[in-house]
């Protein structure tokens, strides 16, 4: 079986999503297809081959998607290479092609290929920081977080260590509540770290599996930052000494080229091990994942494809591309 076939083939149940996790990708990035797709058509009518004009209008497509400069022009030099050694190439096999090579360049990343909410646990409790500008969906991405670990049977304390805003720690106090799990919080303007370091402690006590750590969603300057995110980072690991054994940084896929600044942000003040693209659903920008997964070489987790309590899923790159060229 070929390399492609085989990365798309449907026979290895266990390696693919459910029925209802793809319909929800599929749902979740229809108006990414659509919009994509009607691009292209324009793009390729009354043309027979894969012509330099062909390629020069893809480029601009998938620019204008939101995949990003960098990885649109790897993209393209993969496709010049099929047409150099194929010859000829019809327009019509333009779709499958593209498949195979942002499938091809996704392999090449550090993205998972997940395909279930399984954690890791080397030591407990396992602790996850997450991070990212106001807005982007990170409360809700740690309640859904918190309710994907519970359903896996894990237990899961919450802590609400974004002081700045009072709503911030309401809104995961309602997430706590609806999955019904733990939450440490304190008042509005505390010290975050030292709400890091209560949530670590009463995780400890209760002997719980999981903590997910809220922190500030302010991108007021890289130094202030990197000094809040170590501070939090030193106190806890007061009481687990190699917290956190993840950060993950939440972006908000719909604002497309604000995303990766936001990345850029981001890794340039702490150190960020996975990521988590929401959105998709209502947005046209879906294309900035590859983009994001390809230009940071951080992996992409989990992607946010409705408002549902289950449309948190992890990302698994062939079940998306597949998805997005269907």
């Amino acid at each position: 079986m070929s390399f492609f076939k085989r990365i798309f083939s449907s026979e290895k149940k266990d390696e693919s999503l459910n029925e209802q996790e793809k319909q929800s990708l599929d749902k979740g990035l229809e108006k990414s297809k659509t919009t994509f797709f009607s691009k292209l058509s324009k793009a390729v009518a009354g043309k027979s081959k894969v012509d330099d004009e062909v390629l020069d209008n893809l480029e601009d497509i998938l620019i204008s998607s939101d995949v990003g400069v960098n990885t649109t022009l790897k993209v393209i030099q993969r496709i010049e290479a099929r047409v150099a050694s194929d010859k000829y190439l019809g327009v019509g096999e333009l779709n499958q092609i593209l498949r195979e090579e942002i499938a091809g360049l996704l392999s090449e990343t550090n993205s998972a290929d997940a395909t279930e909410f399984v954690t890791p646990i080397p030591t407990k409790p396992y602790v996850l920081m997450v991070v990212g500008v106001n807005g982007v969906g990170k409360t809700t991405t740690i309640g859904k977080l918190a309710y994907q670990f519970k359903k896996a049977g894990h237990k899961v304390v919450l802590g609400a260590a974004d002081t700045f805003r009072a709503a911030a720690i309401d809104q995961l106090q309602i997430w706590a509540d609806r999955v019904g799990v733990p939450i440490v919080r304190q008042n509005m303007g505390s010290d975050p770290a030292s709400v890091a370091f209560d949530t670590l402690q009463s995780a400890v006590a209760q002997d719980a599996d999981v903590v997910i750590i809220d922190t500030a969603g302010r991108l007021h300057n890289k130094v202030n930052l990197m000094n809040e995110l170590t501070k939090v980072k030193r106190v806890m690991q007061k009481v687990v000494r190699d917290a956190p054994h993840d950060v993950l940084l939440v972006l908000d896929g719909s604002t497309g080229q604000n995303a990766f600044e936001q990345a850029k942000q981001f890794t340039a003040a702490t150190e960020v091990t996975s990521l988590a693209v929401t959105k998709l659903d209502g947005t046209a920008k879906g294309g900035v994942v590859i983009g994001i997964s390809d230009q940071f070489q951080i992996p992409v987790k989990y992607i946010g494809v409705g408002e549902g309590i289950e449309d948190l899923q992890v990302f698994n790159k062939f079940e998306f591309v597949d998805s997005f060229f269907k």
